[in-house]
């Protein structure tokens, strides 16, 4: 059987390496995107990234919190600021060395969600 992507990376312990470093290098760094995260506690938000972006690469379904839609309410969130953190999600992955397929791969699962997360 082959392995699907969540286990390809590396489960759940490199993808928190992953997410660590999207937000501290990349998207806590980012003018366009950091404001939203001013008033956020970041290792509650950084666990349930984790939990979210093992699940949508097919690892066990751990994330408890919301719907996206109902956690970008309020955002307003652009076109732009939905880009530039697909971008940090592209430049984490490739940090640890994930190949541009599944990087794509993953990035298309993400990409399916831009309606939830969009102008709410």
């Amino acid at each position: 059987m082959e392995e699907n992507l969540y286990e390809k990376l590396g489960e759940k312990e490199a993808i928190g390496k992953v997410v660590d470093y999207f937000y501290n290098e990349l998207v806590l760094k980012d003018e366009t995107v950091n404001q939203f995260f001013e008033h956020t506690d970041m290792e509650k938000q950084k666990s349930h990234q984790t939990k979210f972006i093992s699940f949508a690469l097919g690892g066990p379904n751990q994330y408890s919190g919301q719907s996206m839609a109902k956690a970008h309410h309020g955002m307003n969130l652009q076109p732009e600021h939905f880009n530039a953190i697909v971008n940090h999600l592209h430049d984490a992955l490739a940090h640890y060395g994930v190949s541009e397929a599944d990087i794509d791969q993953a990035l298309t699962k993400v990409a399916s969600l831009k309606d939830d997360i969009l102008y709410q």
